[in-house]
């Protein structure tokens, strides 16, 4: 396998009209602010970080691109199944369902823009995705846009949003601070799940979704990744180092290989994806609470759920059996974390501490 640098793929997106390449954002200029007076939902507790705020301020670094030299999408479009042709079975998505709607989101057009500032069922959410650490995260926005800010750290997308310029790294959901917001205060984002899949197995599961459509706005080849390919997997997805220095390494497990990550005040969780799979149930800890793992094999995703009396669950003809019966495998009676797939080098570097099974 040959190896993706950075220089060729911000060439790759140069050469689609994706990118303009100046350095890095702090000259990009922009006032503090939109002066709508919006601000962004908080969720009700702060994530853990793995430094004081001003250290992960100082550990960005510029992607490449300036200041929404990724733009994101604002107005999105949306078509039927019927309309979709740029898809295969095996391309990733990115599904969500709201009051019954279900959307997906192509990683083939997000690879490309990063952010999609959409509305779910009138709620106004940011659908967010980062190539370089294979994550895929919702927000609720509120009244204000999020945007890329050009920066990276532990090689994640640093978020902004156009209403303060609050720095927001993606997986870790939380304010740093940026140049237009020295001393912000520290919170954490609203988020929802966003279920990596796959078309095909979104589409068996949801033949009325919405899908986004490739007519965004801007001149981009969608059929054409820069960092590489899902379907099959291979360039910068398929293994190697990350394409910037993580802020942590630990060799445990290839730098690439797939953890489904849960995070919360009390701690972090990671279960190996291609172990959950397998064998369909896995326990752990998250910081000192049991916490229960389950594979979803209709979307081949993963959930986990406190389990603070260890009740044992397993998988039976396509349910899950507890103490209480049969359930979905995203409907059990258990307080459910908020869980994404993430390479292992940006969980572990963001969550050194955390606890991981398989």
């Amino acid at each position: 396998m040959t190896r993706l640098t950075r220089r060729q793929a911000l060439a790759s997106l140069a050469s689609l009209g994706a990118v303009t390449l100046a350095g890095c954002i702090e000259g990009a200029g922009g006032e503090a602010g939109d002066g709508s007076g919006a601000t962004v939902p908080a969720a009700d507790a702060r994530l853990p970080l793995p430094m004081e705020p001003s250290a992960l301020r100082e550990a960005a670094v510029s992607g490449g691109p300036d200041k929404d030299g990724i733009p994101s999408i604002d107005d999105p479009s949306f078509i039927a199944p019927s309309e979709v042709s740029f898809l295969a079975d095996g391309d990733p998505v990115f599904g969500v369902v709201r009051d019954g709607v279900a959307k997906a989101y192509p990683q083939k057009i997000l690879v490309h823009h990063e952010i999609v500032n959409d509305d779910l069922a009138g709620d106004p959410v940011s659908v967010t995705y980062c190539p370089l650490t294979g994550t895929a995260l919702g927000f609720d926005r509120g009244g204000t846009t999020f945007g890329v800010s050009g920066r990276l750290v532990n090689d994640n997308l640093i978020m902004y949003d156009r209403a303060t310029e609050t720095w927001w790294p993606q997986i870790l959901a939380t304010a740093i601070p940026g140049p237009w917001n020295a001393d912000p205060q520290t919170r954490s984002l609203r988020e929802f799940r966003l279920i990596w899949t796959t078309w095909g197995r979104w589409r068996d599961q949801h033949p009325e979704t919405r899908v986004l459509s490739r007519e965004t706005g801007h001149p981009r080849n969608y059929a054409r990744d820069p960092y590489g390919s899902y379907n099959p997997r291979d360039g910068y997805y398929a293994g190697g180092a990350p394409l910037f220095p993580p802020l942590r390494e630990d060799d445990r497990y290839g730098p690439k290989r797939v953890v489904m990550g849960a995070r919360a005040p009390e701690g972090a969780v990671a279960f190996l994806k291609d172990s959950l799979r397998e064998a369909g149930v896995l326990t752990g800890q998250l910081g000192d609470v049991p916490v229960l793992a389950v594979h979803d094999p209709r979307y081949d995703t993963g959930y986990v759920y406190r389990n603070p009396d260890e009740a044992a669950y397993e998988v039976v003809g396509g349910r899950v059996r507890g103490p209480t019966g049969e359930s979905a495998f995203d409907r059990l009676p258990l307080d459910r974390v908020h869980t994404f797939d993430a390479m292992w080098f940006a969980w572990t570097g963001f969550y050194p501490e955390t606890n991981v099974y398989e």
